[in-house]
C-alpha cells in the first residue's frame, strides 16, 4: 500500500508552481459552474419555457462556446494568455449576475450566447499558459493535472448546486457562480501575474503560421471531431440505453457514471507517467486510446449481463485517460510552430463541434435505427478517426525521415 501511495505521489512531482496555481484556479472556476447542469431545469421550472425554447437556448449555449473558443484563440495571439484569462474570468462573473435578470426568451438566448463567448475564451488561453509554464517533458502530466482539477470541479459543482437550489432557489446559483468566477479571476491576478510567474517554455516566432494552413494539424483536428462524436454518447445516448434497454435505475446509472470519475481521479496521473516512460509516440498512444474507446461500444451490442456495461465503461474511461492528455500535449507541441492561441482554439473547437451535432445525431440515430445500430455507427466513426491518426502518423514519419 505504501509503495502504491509513493508511486501515486511521485507522478505529481516535477510540475511547476505555476501549473499548480493554474490547476487551483481551474478547480475553483469549474466547481463554481453550477448553473450549467441545472440550466434546462431553471428554464422550464423557474422561467416556464417550453422544451422547444430550451432546445434553442441550449443551441445558443453551444454556438456561444464555439465562438468564444475561436475568439479566445485570436485574442491570446494578440494580447497574450494572461489578459485573456483574467478578463474572461472577471467578466464571466459579472455576466452571471446579469443573466438572472433577463426575462424574455430572446433576451435569454442572447444572454446565454454572450456569456458563453466570454466564458469559453478562457479555454485556449489556459492551454497556452499551461504550455508556457511547463517544461517540454512535463506537458502531458500538466494537462493531466488540469483535467483532474476540471473533473473534481465538475463532480463537486452539481452536488453543491443542488444544495444551493434547495436553500436559496435558482437565483442563488447565479450569485455563487458569478462569485466563484470573480474569486478565480482575483486569484489569477495575484498568483500568475507576469511579474511573479516564470515561463519555462518561451516561444518566439517571427512569422508564425496559421493553424488553418497546417494540413497535418487539420488531419489531427478531424480525428478529434470524430472522437468527440463517439465520446459524448457516453453522456447523452448511452445513459438512455442503460435505462431503456438494460432497465437500470437512475441510481445505478449514476454509479456507472461516477465510476468514470473515480477511475480518472485514482489512475490517470500514474497511468500517464507510466506511458510517458514507454517507447511509444504521442500519436501511437492516441491510437491506443481511440481503439479502447471504440472497443467499449462492442460491449453494448451483445448480451444482457450488467457486467458487460461495466467493462464497456472501464474501457471507455481508460481510452479517455490516454487520448485526451496526449492529444492536448500533441496540440501544444504543434502550436509552437505557429500561432499558439489559434492552434489551441482549433483543438477546443473540434470538441465544441462534436457537442453541437453529436447529441442530436445520436438521438436521431436511435429513433430511426435503434440502439444496436447506433453503436455500430459509433464504431465505424471511431475506426475512421483511428484511420486519420494512422495517416497522420505515417505522414509525420515520412517528413522526419527526409
Amino acid at each position: 500500500m505504501k509503495l502504491l501511495y509513493t508511486s501515486y505521489m511521485n507522478s505529481f512531482k516535477g510540475l511547476s508552481r505555476e501549473v499548480w496555481w493554474l490547476a487551483l484556479v481551474t478547480l475553483i472556476n469549474r466547481a463554481g459552474t453550477m448553473v450549467i447542469p441545472f440550466l434546462s431545469l431553471y428554464l422550464t421550472q423557474d422561467r416556464g419555457f417550453t422544451l422547444e425554447n430550451v432546445g434553442v437556448i441550449m443551441s445558443c449555449f453551444g454556438l456561444g462556446s464555439l465562438a468564444g473558443t475561436w475568439l479566445g484563440g485570436k485574442l491570446t495571439d494578440r494580447i497574450g494568455y494572461y489578459k485573456v484569462m483574467t478578463g474572461s474570468l472577471l467578466l464571466t462573473g459579472l455576466f452571471f449576475f446579469w443573466l438572472q435578470l433577463l426575462e424574455s426568451y430572446y433576451a435569454i438566448c442572447a444572454g446565454v450566447f454572450v456569456l458563453m463567448v466570454i466564458a469559453d475564451a478562457f479555454r485556449p488561453a489556459t492551454y497556452v499558459a499551461m504550455s508556457a509554464y511547463s517544461k517540454h517533458e512535463n506537458k502531458t502530466r500538466s494537462v493531466t493535472l488540469i483535467r483532474l482539477a476540471i473533473n473534481l470541479g465538475f463532480s463537486a459543482g452539481p452536488a453543491i448546486g443542488g444544495a444551493i437550489i434547495a436553500a436559496a432557489g435558482y437565483s442563488g446559483l447565479f450569485w455563487i457562480d458569478g462569485t466563484t468566477c470573480l474569486l478565480a479571476g482575483v486569484l489569477l491576478l495575484f498568483v500568475l501575474h507576469p511579474a511573479k510567474a516564470k515561463e519555462l517554455d518561451i516561444v518566439y516566432n517571427q512569422s508564425p503560421k496559421s493553424a488553418y494552413r497546417d494540413s497535418s494539424y487539420l488531419l489531427f483536428i478531424v480525428a478529434m471531431i470524430l472522437l468527440g462524436f463517439i465520446f459524448v454518447q457516453y453522456f447523452s445516448t448511452v445513459p438512455l440505453f442503460y435505462n431503456e434497454a438494460r432497465s437500470l435505475s437512475e441510481f445505478n446509472i449514476g454509479l456507472l457514471l461516477a465510476m468514470n470519475g473515480l477511475i480518472i481521479f485514482v489512475f490517470e496521473m500514474p497511468l500517464i507517467k507510466f506511458l510517458e516512460s514507454r517507447p511509444m509516440s504521442q500519436l501511437s498512444l492516441m491510437i491506443l486510446g481511440f481503439l479502447l474507446t471504440v472497443l467499449s461500444f462492442v460491449f453494448l451490442t451483445f448480451g444482457s449481463w450488467t457486467g458487460l456495461l461495466i467493462i464497456g465503461m472501464i474501457l471507455m474511461t481508460f481510452g479517455e485517460m490516454i487520448i485526451f492528455p496526449f492529444s492536448s500535449a500533441f496540440a501544444m507541441n504543434r502550436s509552437r510552430t505557429g500561432k499558439q492561441g489559434e492552434y489551441m482554439a482549433l483543438y477546443n473547437i473540434a470538441f465544441s463541434i462534436s457537442h453541437i451535432f453529436a447529441h442530436n445525431g445520436g438521438m436521431l440515430s436511435i429513433s430511426k435505427f435503434g440502439f444496436k445500430s447506433t453503436w455500430f455507427i459509433a464504431m465505424v466513426i471511431g475506426v475512421l478517426g483511428i484511420l486519420f491518426l494512422v495517416i497522420l502518423q505515417n505522414r509525420l514519419i515520412k517528413k522526419s525521415s527526409k
